[in-house]
């Protein structure tokens, strides 16, 4: 007969965040995308306004996170949950600091991503890795959760910076970020490049793809985007990303050595 497994997830080495696999990496490009066209549906379609829609997914933000690291084991629901809170909150909150305040997208890109070293690097100077088969622990997720709202942040105002400002379009800047992916791909499998190094580079990369791929979508055609309703792309994003969830079940990250 057997006898339930009553250690906690900690105790069975394993971590509050999903597994890394092909699956992942659907759902967080969807995310990453649904982050952009639902920021986008609050600030321009309701007219709330760059301020003000920041505020609200910022409260949400702070409610699905805090229940994220209050779990005592992986939800994939509620991490996927906090991951599109991180990037409606980016989304406005770039946008915010780099046309309503002036700073411009390449002082947006600059300021954060200096903020996104100094997360993982302090990171790691107290705890002494960054691996995400590690999350297990409140201290782990904040700085965890931390790193990410930076890099969901960032990814908005460096894809607006190069599908803008550097002239790309979006269709130039969906080549590029998707490039660079590639890269990263290659280098997983025919290199010794740390992958724990990959992981986070890849993880940036997926946000400034979202940024691009949603602000295709729903910008005007004279703009190079397909004028997509942004709640329609919305749903749309949303329902693959249930679709993934329930057909492909993920299971929590396992600690190397366990």
């Amino acid at each position: 007969m057997n006898t339930p497994d009553t250690r906690s997830p900690a105790e069975r080495g394993l971590s509050k965040v999903p597994e890394v696999t092909l699956v992942f990496w659907i759902i967080k490009i969807a995310a990453t995308t649904l982050g952009e066209t639902g920021g986008d549906a609050l600030s321009m379609s309701v007219n709330l306004g760059y301020l003000i829609s920041t505020a609200i997914f910022a409260v949400i933000f702070l409610i699905a996170v805090s229940a994220q690291i209050s779990a005592t084991r992986f939800r994939p629901v509620l991490y996927w949950v906090t991951i599109v809170a991180t990037t409606t909150v980016g989304t406005t909150l770039a946008d915010f600091a780099d046309r309503s305040l002036g700073i411009g997208y390449a002082g947006g890109t600059t300021v954060l991503c200096v903020l996104l070293m100094l997360s993982l690097a302090v990171w790691y100077r107290t705890l002494g890795t960054v691996s995400v088969d590690t999350v297990k622990s409140p201290r782990a997720e904040m700085f965890y959760w931390v790193t990410i709202m930076f890099s969901q942040t960032l990814g908005t105002a460096l894809g607006d910076w190069t599908a803008d400002t550097a002239g790309l379009g979006y269709l130039g800047g969906m080549a590029l970020f998707g490039a660079l992916l590639a890269g990263l791909v290659a280098a997983n499998y025919w290199t010794r490049v740390s992958r724990t190094a990959l992981f986070w580079a890849a993880f940036i990369l997926t946000r400034p793809l979202g940024a691009v791929v949603g602000d295709f979508l729903d910008k005007p055609l004279h703009a190079g985007g397909l004028a997509m309703n942004r709640f329609s792309a919305s749903a749309a994003l949303l329902s693959l990303m249930v679709a993934c969830i329930l057909f492909f079940p993920q299971k929590a990250a396992a600690r190397a050595g366990h």
